[in-house]
């Protein structure tokens, strides 16, 4: 990767270093090819020449009213979050890019088909995650694809914003901008909440606790904010996430009690989609008592083992960090500290520490 680009002056040189450190640390790949070590570079590279200051957006005539209005927000959102969420005081979020699609990444998930466990991609820096991430959601297909041919169940899911773990001044994205007000406060909430700590080869770690706090800032937003709609949006939202997340895991852990089991492959197919079906039939009950709200039905249109399992890494581990900032008593702080010191142990001590709090 070097090789392919000139480095002009030594501002170049840390962008060239820290875009070297964003490819393991974002996207990460083990054993990957060259072509996906540059589209990750390529990818973030348009975002860092797309984006501009927020100020200099709502000073521009051009700009619509619509997305002024949001962007006023995402700064309000941002203030927030460093005032009195605690999380880092920097420029992350105070810029725009427009990256003229729908995501700004696509991840790709991959499991066995008797394994709830995703694959994992390693990087000597960055470690291991349990996703592969592309620029282009294309490339994201084709290298899905490829999964399925060695026999493993895939998922590809649309990412509509990343953390670069603070190597860059992360931008608000046209991706996110399009949604609701607590879900924009949600996700910058959770992409900075990425810069405070970061525990190696431990994607499920460092996924529960963002959305930790993601969920426990935006109650205290739309507190502060004192608007009760928003609340009851964000409460309905939760709900329905909630249960969402415990079919998942429900059906998760059934799964892995089957596949640990030891029955001849026939019988554990059998019984594999006699367990999908169940769930599928679950979803489709509680979507009724949702009122018909369709917004989990691309999830659970191709749903398998690497589906669910992205879900695992993103909430397994949520309820013992709202347990441990319940213990802080709310000062998050404190909370930040006990994390960083549980993501500077080793995974298993790091995992039993946090199940004993």
């Amino acid at each position: 990767m070097v090789a392919l680009i000139t480095v002009r002056n030594m501002a170049s040189l840390r962008v060239l270093i820290a875009l070297t450190a964003l490819t393991a640390l974002v996207l990460t790949s083990g054993c990957a090819s060259l072509g996906y070590y540059w589209q990750s570079v390529d990818g973030q590279m348009e975002i860092l020449r797309l984006r501009q200051p927020i100020s200099s957006v709502l000073a521009d005539p051009a700009t619509s009213p619509e997305l002024k209005s949001k962007l006023a927000r995402a700064l309000e959102i941002r203030d927030f979050a460093s005032g009195e969420l605690k999380l880092h005081d920097n420029m992350s979020y105070r810029g725009y890019a427009d990256v003229r699609r729908d995501f700004v990444v696509w991840n790709v998930f991959a499991a066995g088909e008797f394994s709830v466990e995703p694959r994992q991609w390693c990087f000597p820096v960055a470690g291991c995650v349990g996703y592969r991430g592309y620029f282009a959601q294309g490339d994201a297909v084709a290298f899905a694809g490829e999964q399925r041919q060695q026999g493993l169940d895939t998922y590809v899911g649309g990412v509509p914003a990343y953390s670069t773990l603070g190597w860059f001044d992360d931008p608000v994205l046209n991706t996110i901008i399009k949604y609701p007000d607590y879900e924009l406060a949600r996700l910058i909430f959770h992409e900075l909440a990425h810069q405070v700590a970061y525990a190696k080869n431990d994607s499920e770690f460092n996924e529960s606790f963002a959305v930790a706090v993601e969920i426990e800032g935006v109650r205290r937003w739309a507190a502060a904010r004192g608007d009760q709609k928003i609340r009851a949006d964000f409460e309905q939202s939760q709900v329905r996430r909630g249960q969402f997340t415990d079919l998942v895991l429900k059906y998760r852990g059934e799964l892995e009690i089957l596949y640990r089991s030891g029955v001849a492959a026939d019988a554990m197919r059998a019984r594999k989609a006699a367990l999908f079906a169940a769930m599928l039939e679950d979803y489709r009950q509680l979507k009724k008592a949702w009122g018909g709200y369709a917004g989990y039905d691309y999830f659970f249109s191709a749903v398998n083992n690497a589906s669910l399992a992205s879900i695992a890494i993103y909430h397994a581990l949520v309820p013992q960090f709202q347990r441990l900032i319940a213990r802080r008593n709310g000062d998050l702080a404190l909370f930040y500290e006990d994390v960083k010191r549980l993501a500077a142990l080793g995974k298993d001590e790091r995992h039993n520490a946090l199940a004993d709090r």
